[in-house]
């Protein structure tokens, strides 16, 4: 098969998939006439979905691509048809399902780790009462009058643009724009429209707190999804890597950009990343104890692996409902209502494997990031996870040793309530 046909054939295996469930086509920005053409198709037949995958597989050696390319379509056609697979309702389990989506296994967390995170946490907040009563009224104190929630968005959408700008450049005309949504699972999300603009929605049934919206901001747009969605558009599709036009749910594309975004505020600020926000929240006259935020952070990335384990037990070990909202309210030291809102996440069909995103991404590719030290090596890393079709396996293949959860820093566990963008 010719590189342009397989290529043109794996955009419209990928835009089929929307045909069966709205919202599994996260981003595309190709030849419009494509989406046309599904649009104007009977409902695929999963099966018949299976087979294409299969069958595109089997021509990747002969296509003539790249190493790099066939590597990554390879990872993505291995994880469409498990998901064409899912819909057809064939019995897989649950770690290898996440296995196929995103080229990673799972195993369960050391709850020991948990217990040792609530330690570090209580000594963060000293007082009367349990830790959970001090967690939720640290996060009441944390919370962002909604009346000021959109000057604090600007503000910090500014500040982190022109940090993101003076180090990697950007289409002079890119742009965000945000809007206020509610009745949704996750907290936050990037819709890339293509052209370098992106929307991001912020979820208003959820209190934004002062200490996570930096970390949201950077996740969606500055270095995070819009950063890359623009780079890879200008760098990769300008390049004619035509793949790159598309983005789907559940595939290693995922577990890639939710990694890259959940340590983008760490990557463009650093160290120091509480102060900083302290000084931008002074300057909209609100309080903000930076320093305690970033202590925080740094004693609850203990709790990293918590969700996974949630998940691990709805789909994996068949805990009931409310058996994973008890054991999220008490590791995450959340309300009732906040442990339901992650299990409407964990339970969604579209989204139920998804927070292997967060939980691996985070561990993946900070540990690759890690190895290069802070400076101009380190941006030189991140720079390629912006720009490169990079892969789980490419990264594992050039990170020597185990992995470990404390090559993760800052609260990626705190701000895991939904798809990647909590």
């Amino acid at each position: 098969m010719e590189l342009d046909t397989l290529v043109r054939e794996y955009l419209l295996l990928g835009l089929r998939f929307d045909r069966l469930e709205e919202g599994f086509v996260d981003a595309y920005t190709g030849d419009p006439a494509l989406r046309r053409q599904v649009d104007n198709e009977p409902r695929p037949d999963p099966r018949t979905l299976v087979g294409s995958a299969r069958a595109l597989r089997a021509e990747l050696p002969s296509a003539g691509l790249t190493d790099e390319r066939t590597r990554f379509l390879d990872a993505h056609l291995t994880a469409l048809e498990c998901s064409a697979r899912k819909f057809a309702a064939d019995d897989i389990g649950f770690v290898d399902e996440v296995a196929a989506y995103f080229d990673v296994r799972i195993a369960p967390g050391d709850e020991e780790r948990y217990r040792d995170a609530h330690r570090r946490m209580d000594a963060v907040l000293p007082g009367p009462g349990t830790l959970a009563e001090r967690m939720e009224a640290n996060r009441a104190a944390d919370r962002i009058p909604p009346d000021r929630l959109q000057d604090c968005v600007e503000a910090f959408n500014s500040a982190l643009r022109d940090r993101v700008r003076a180090e990697y450049a950007l289409p002079e005309h890119e742009q965000v724009d945000y809007e206020v949504v509610g009745d949704k699972p996750w907290s936050g999300f990037n819709y890339y429209l293509g052209g370098y603009r992106s929307t991001v929605a912020i979820n208003s049934d959820l209190d934004q707190h002062m200490s996570n919206l930096p970390r949201l901001i950077a996740h969606e747009s500055y270095p995070g999804h819009h950063t890359e969605h623009c780079r890879k558009e200008a760098g990769l599709v300008g390049a004619g890597q035509l793949e790159q036009t598309l983005f789907v749910v559940n595939t290693p594309q995922c577990l890639m950009a939710e990694g890259l975004a959940d340590l983008a505020l760490e990557s463009i600020v650093g160290a120091g990343w509480g102060t900083w926000a302290q000084e931008i929240y002074a300057d909209l006259g609100l309080r903000f104890d930076g320093e305690r935020a970033e202590e925080l952070a740094a004693a609850s990335s203990g709790l990293l692996s918590v969700r996974q384990d949630a998940a691990l037990l709805l789909h994996d070990r068949g805990a009931s409902a409310d058996d994973v909202a008890a054991f999220l309210q008490r590791w995450t030291l959340s309300s009732p209502e906040r442990a339901r809102q992650s299990l409407r996440f964990l339970s969604s069909p579209l989204w139920r494997a998804y927070i292997s995103t967060y939980v691996e991404g985070y561990r993946l590719l900070g540990g690759w990031l890690a190895q290069a030290p802070v400076g101009p090596e380190r941006s030189e890393r991140f720079r390629r996870l912006l720009d490169e079709p990079l892969t789980p396996g490419a990264l594992r293949d050039d990170t020597p040793g185990a992995l470990r959860d404390d090559v993760v820093s800052a609260d990626g566990a705190a701000s895991m309530l939904g798809r990647g963008r909590p």
